[in-house]
């Protein structure tokens, strides 16, 4: 005789996200957002521009400054800058992802130094901004103790915003966008006729929205402006390092000053963070 027993009722296991797995989600679907609406505004910007990526040799030198311009453009274009060989050695991933990405809109060779007014802020920097920033939709106090929301994004008195406010996912874009512009302007402001290239723009664009346009003043940063006045590309990246909030080192200001760093110099836009954890 033979019996048979019936089989048990199925044991369904489910498992809950941690946290880090869910806040790289957020970042992940913001940022997927948000390139798309960057990206459009890049290509509107693209075709109001009529061409002057390919007409720096008509830039005439006056002044200091622009004549030292003159002079880098022309090691640039024969190859013979050290910056420029860095980058030819960069991550090929990181690399190909910037030019994949501005070849779509068609957009100018990311390893060839141009006037800044020729640059946006690249997908790949976006990427690693949301990734270093977060996305928070409340307003919460920063390492430095001051009220931020959004994506890094310090709250102005206009803003009409308080602690523990929230807003919506709409707001927090339009808040980005608007740092990224205030941000760019920075740049533009900051290196004036320097030339520079996609990398070493988006490393200086991150610097500004980190730490603010008067972090990076003459009287604030003597030595990144000296470096930037006489053309020094070493000697800029030397001074991209800011790692105090409140005059204490802030672990996570380490680590986004290293990924700036090797931003400028190398353009990889890696997190540091992934590769002392697989190390």
């Amino acid at each position: 005789m033979t019996s048979s027993i019936a089989p048990g009722p199925e044991v369904v296991t489910s498992t809950t996200p941690d946290l880090d797995t869910v806040r790289k989600a957020a970042r992940q679907r913001f940022f997927t957002r948000f390139r798309k609406r960057w990206t459009e505004r890049r290509q509107r910007t693209m075709r109001g521009r009529t061409g002057t990526a390919s007409n720096l040799a008509s830039v005439q030198p006056r002044g200091r400054r622009r004549k030292r311009t003159a002079f880098a453009l022309g090691v640039s274009a024969l190859g013979l800058s050290g910056a420029s060989q860095g980058a030819l050695s960069a991550d090929s991933t990181a690399a190909q992802g910037i030019a994949d990405d501005d070849a779509k809109i068609g957009f100018i060779d990311p390893f060839e130094r141009v006037h800044v007014n020729e640059l946006s802020v690249s997908n790949d920097l976006l990427a690693a901004m949301v990734e270093e920033e977060g996305v928070r939709y409340d307003v919460y106090r920063d390492v430095a103790g001051y009220p931020t929301v959004g994506v890094g994004h310090f709250v102005l008195p206009e803003d009409n915003l308080s602690l523990g406010d929230t807003i919506s996912h709409e707001r927090a874009m339009e808040l980005l966008e608007q740092d990224l512009r205030k941000a760019e302007k920075g740049v533009q402001k900051l290196v004036g006729d320097l030339p520079i290239n996609q990398h070493e723009f988006d490393a200086l664009v991150d610097l500004v929205f980190n730490v603010g346009e008067g972090t990076v003043s003459d009287r604030k940063s003597p030595k990144l402006n000296a470096a930037i006045e006489s053309g020094d590309y070493d000697g800029i990246a030397e001074e991209l390092e800011y790692t105090t909030a409140k005059n204490r080192i802030a672990r996570g200001l380490v680590y986004r000053s290293e990924r700036r760093s090797q931003i400028f110099m190398n353009a990889d836009y890696s997190d540091p963070r992934e590769i002392q954890r697989s190390g």
